[in-house]
């Protein structure tokens, strides 16, 4: 079975642009039920992972702690700042990542019947660099947006002692009428391209390890169990993407929680670089502190690759350009 569905995926590349097209609606649609679902967590990861103990006092004691005081003080609404600009750009950033993972398993594939390790990690990694250009002033914009309520509830429950910074667009006193639109345009104004960009070097080696151990594991995973027809269940899919989320999540949480310090600007000062955080981050926190915030990532991730995998495969995208749908191993 596995065969004959080798020797059909390997006609479909006949037709490349339809298929590219196919990919690219799958990869959007999915991005986008996957997001919808998980981003309250995403916002309670990045909240845990920028704060620091200030004088003693630390605001969040954990996840649940920091859901019911965000939504204590910023209501339900509050659990979904930076959703605009996610849910603009998730669309491109996962139709990148999850086509550009077939494109390059189908280009290294050619005659083998199957795609050794080491060429599944390449593939991964590929994808994993290409989505960056999207993914870097997403998490960029982001980031400001979740954490300026963060930013406020610790000023007042610490205020800083008598430090003002001059070097951040955000102002934690403007935190509630902060938008990603007026964000982007004072960090395209102030330092150019290079403003919503920050942190890409970070967002690198976060995001091409993680695509290097989730795409094999879960294109390994996938395969557990096939239909009569060689193909495999969305149930399947759901579960694979679940377990691989999972484990490449936690594998990359050191450098998701690098990225987050680099990239929240209200901190900007504190670091010279990613060698620089990291070493920081060791010094004053500990080894733990790598791992702030690895179960909601673990919670984000998980279902969002789970459901987004499961979309993908449904064959959304021939639904809705009207091909025959072919589903890949």
């Amino acid at each position: 079975m596995a065969v004959m569905n080798n020797r059909n995926h390997s006609a479909s590349v006949i037709v490349p642009e339809r298929n590219l097209q196919v990919k690219v609606v799958n990869g959007a649609v999915a991005g986008l039920v996957g997001v919808s679902c998980v981003f309250p967590i995403d916002l309670v990861k990045t909240r845990l992972q920028s704060q620091q103990t200030r004088g003693g006092v630390i605001l969040y004691r954990g996840m649940a702690d920091c859901f019911a005081k965000t939504v204590r003080a910023e209501g339900i609404r509050g659990m979904y700042k930076g959703s605009g600009v996610n849910l603009l750009l998730i669309s491109p950033e996962k139709a990148i990542k999850l086509a550009c993972n077939d494109v390059f398993r189908q280009y290294l594939k050619k005659d083998r019947v199957s795609l050794p390790l080491h060429l599944e990690m390449l593939a991964g990694g590929g994808a994993g660099f290409c989505q960056i250009i999207i993914t870097t002033p997403m998490e960029m914009l982001k980031i400001q947006l979740q954490d300026a309520g963060r930013q406020t509830q610790q000023n007042r429950l610490s205020p800083p002692s008598g430090v003002v910074h001059t070097v951040s667009p955000v102002s934690t006193s403007s935190a509630t009428k902060l938008s990603a639109t007026k964000l982007a345009l004072d960090l395209m104004r102030n330092k150019g391209i290079a403003g919503i960009y920050k942190g890409y070097g970070a967002t690198m080696l976060r995001d091409v390890p993680f695509s290097i151990i989730y795409f094999p594991l879960f294109a390994n995973f996938n395969r557990v169990h096939l239909r009569d027809d060689g193909t495999s269940h969305p149930l399947t899919s759901l579960l694979a993407g679940v377990a691989a989320g999972a484990i490449a999540a936690v594998s990359a949480n050191p450098m998701d929680v690098v990225k987050t310090r680099i990239q929240s600007l209200n901190r900007a000062h504190e670091y010279t670089g990613i060698a620089d955080c990291f070493m920081k981050v060791c010094k004053q926190e500990g080894v733990s502190a790598f791992f702030k915030g690895a179960w909601c990532r673990v919670l984000v991730i998980a279902p969002l690759f789970g459901i987004a995998q499961c979309v993908y495969y449904l064959g959304v995208g021939e639904t809705i350009l009207g091909v025959n749908k072919h589903k890949p191993t």
